[in-house]
């Protein structure tokens, strides 16, 4: 049996790319990338050279049985994602789940996520906390946040920038707009920031931005 690591890489500072992270990647058979360009582009910055697999949300089923084949005849495979630590709100999941059912050994290496640096910084309490990744678009959105209004866990929420004043405006109607909520963007980057204050609060300064980019991390104080 091969064996399929689960390697994260930076969200943005490459300082952040473990040397345990660089030499899995040297010595795996082959890599699977969400996008082969910009994972592409971190391989050469570490001066790794391997054959290299599309292996994003729209063709993970259609391409995991050759994956677990492959597998299963002995190589060894890294799936990496564009940022971050792949399963957390990016492709992953599957694969390991049939790895798991075939008995193929997993390892999942420390490194790069962005929730929780942001919940660290957001100052609310991180003993316990509630993940939720990127809330559904339209349906099923209404039931989870009445679900989150009653959570006394601290909630951690992931944004696109474009959608960042309509979440922002939804959390102030389902919790108040005095609900302290923190929003860090651009993290481990050079415009790296975080934003605290209440969900009013929140309203008025992102209303006052021209434009925001980076992905947006939001933290919401838990319901006492």
């Amino acid at each position: 049996m091969g064996k399929l690591y689960i390697v994260p890489t930076p969200i943005g500072n490459l300082g952040d790319m473990t040397y345990r992270a660089v030499e899995v990647l040297k010595q795996v058979d082959f890599v699977l990338a969400e996008d082969t360009r910009t994972s592409g582009n971190l391989l050469r910055h570490f001066n790794i050279s391997k054959p290299m697999y599309a292996h994003h949300k729209f063709n993970e089923h259609k391409s995991l049985r050759s994956i677990i084949d492959k597998l299963a005849a002995g190589q060894t495979v890294a799936l990496i994602s564009d940022a971050g630590t792949p399963s957390i709100s990016d492709p992953g999941f599957l694969m390991v789940r049939e790895c798991v059912a075939c008995d193929i050994e997993v390892e999942c290496l420390p490194g790069a996520t962005a929730l929780i640096p942001a919940l660290v910084s957001s100052g609310f309490p991180s003993d316990r906390f509630c993940f939720e990744g990127f809330l559904p678009p339209k349906k099923g959105r209404q039931a989870r946040w009445n679900e989150l209004v009653a959570e006394r866990r601290t909630v951690v929420l992931y944004e696109s920038p474009h959608k960042l004043l309509k979440t922002l405006q939804e959390i102030q109607a389902y919790f108040g707009e005095d609900r302290r909520v923190s929003v860090s963007r651009e993290l481990s980057k050079l415009h790296e920031e975080t934003v605290r204050g209440t969900a009013r609060e929140q309203i008025e300064e992102w209303t006052k931005r021209p434009s925001i980019k980076g992905e947006i991390v939001i933290v919401i104080e838990a319901n006492h």
